[in-house]
């Protein structure tokens, strides 16, 4: 028996929707609104959630990433109106199963349910066979970064092309090396051609290699990236950066696994798999006409994107903990250990360099107190205990409005402005204390669990780990 919740503000619908779901076996569960269908949804282990766009209190739509990100992770079923197609593309976007006209739902929906429940089966049965993947350079348990690990896992079970993105310094290399030592492939090279740094003159040659005479200085034939990649993995390292002359070139040789190295009237052959990597947005780059479109559909057959630091920050202590013990191991000193205060200053800034500028970072603060036995925010360089003051005072305020506003009587805000400011604030400072757990929460805050699910629906924090 699957556990279903109808999300619809339309009573009579909800009514013929529990009646049909009952008849098929299932147990149903009705809410009206948004807000007490994401209550129901925290306070439950759905299977499928049958989502209505138009609700009383809201956009359905923008509720589907909640939804999603909940513990039992259901699948999500859009009612849309009649020829609504953005409103279908936006639920498919935002990680929908799928979507019934509503004026059809009742007859239509025991397809759509039926194929939700069977790939919700799936998935369930993928995940009770644990797959073991070599990642220890790549630090992090987030909910964003374990998603990355189950492509991970899928590009290294499959001899696919691969593309990863994501912004400079989220560690696109590391996952590239992963998805070879994890592959049937791993017994041979993973080849790096950086596209960026290779002077256009010789990029042909580089990858193809050269024979005898075949320039000024080629006094003997030399195999290029391409031929030594053979059983192993090329791995292009900012593919956005390859000229377009070079594109139609690489394009055959992705197709037919041959080349002619400069010079050579005899053609090579070479067993390569692709994985390919950039910061660039390459469908910008296609429209723009810098990057072959061909190309880039052929590049594409798996895609990867990372995170930038700042959507993991709850990732940053793991990340401290292990750059720090790195460098004091290879240094061979004592440990050191670090502030709460520390640790909060650096999750107060942005990181537009990413993992790569937070290792950079404790490089510098290790040589700072290298003869200190705690690291404290003072050792942080000055941009970031700027932003972590400047974070601070913005707390400080919020925290002296909500003063102002109950202590204050010629200052007073309108009753609904200061109590929601009072809520927003003390439930962020709640969900930082108990670290994002829901029973730690209960027990600090007193607050009943359908209270609390509730405050947290209100103002967007939701977390992902719930309680049983």
């Amino acid at each position: 028996m699957s556990e279903i919740l109808v999300v619809d503000d339309d009573l009579d619908i909800c009514r013929m929707l529990e009646k049909k779901l009952q008849r098929s076996g299932h147990q149903a569960t009705l809410a009206n609104t948004l807000a007490d269908g994401m209550i129901r949804a925290a306070g439950g282990s759905f299977d499928v959630i049958l989502l209505d766009v138009q609700m009383p209190d809201g956009n359905g739509l923008e509720f589907i990433p909640k939804f999603k990100a909940l513990e039992s992770n259901p699948e999500v079923i859009i009612f849309t109106g009649r020829g609504d197609l953005d409103g279908a593309d936006k639920a498919i976007k935002s990680g929908a199963w799928g979507y019934i006209e509503k004026a059809n739902v009742v007859k239509e929906l025991d397809l759509p349910l039926t194929r939700a429940l069977e790939f919700r089966d799936e998935k369930r049965r993928s995940k009770s066979s644990p797959v073991y993947l070599k990642r220890e350079k790549i630090i992090g348990h987030s909910k964003k970064i374990n998603a990355c690990f189950d492509k991970l896992a899928k590009a290294a079970a499959s001899d696919a092309n691969v593309l990863i993105t994501g912004e400079t310094g989220t560690g696109k290399e590391l996952f590239a090396r992963a998805i070879h030592d994890n592959s049937g492939r791993s017994a041979r090279n993973i080849v790096t051609v950086d596209c960026a740094s290779l002077p256009e003159s010789l990029i042909e040659s580089t990858l193809f290699g050269h024979s005898r005479g075949a320039f000024t200085g080629a006094d003997r034939s030399q195999d290029g990236l391409i031929k030594h990649a053979d059983g192993g993995t090329l791995f292009l390292d900012e593919i956005g950066e390859l000229p377009l002359s070079m594109q139609k070139a690489f394009l055959r040789v992705l197709q037919e696994r041959r080349f002619r190295p400069v010079g050579s009237s005899q053609e090579q052959t070479s067993d390569f798999r692709v994985v390919a990597a950039t910061n660039r947005n390459l469908e910008e780059c296609v429209k723009a006409g810098t990057f072959r479109s061909d190309l880039f559909f052929r590049l594409q057959s798996l895609t990867i994107h990372l995170p930038p630091l700042r959507e993991r920050k709850e990732d940053m202590l793991e990340l401290v903990v292990h750059s720090i013990t790195r460098l004091c191991d290879r240094t061979n000193i004592d440990l050191k250990g670090v502030s709460p205060d520390f640790i909060e200053a650096l999750t107060s800034y942005d990181w537009p360099g990413n993992v790569r500028e937070l290792f950079q970072t404790l490089e510098q603060v290790f040589a700072n107190g290298r003869h200190t036995r705690i690291l404290f925010p003072h050792h942080l360089p000055e941009r970031i205990r700027i932003c972590h003051a400047h974070d601070s005072l913005a707390s400080t305020d919020e925290t002296e409005m909500c003063r102002r506003a109950t202590d204050t009587p010629g200052l007073l805000l309108d009753w609904r402005q200061a109590k929601d400011a009072f809520e927003s604030e003390y439930i962020r400072k709640l969900m930082s204390r108990a670290q994002g757990d829901i029973r730690t929460a209960l027990s600090i805050s007193g607050i009943s669990k359908a209270r609390l699910y509730q405050l947290l629906g209100k103002y967007e924090q939701i977390p992902s780990r719930q309680p049983n």
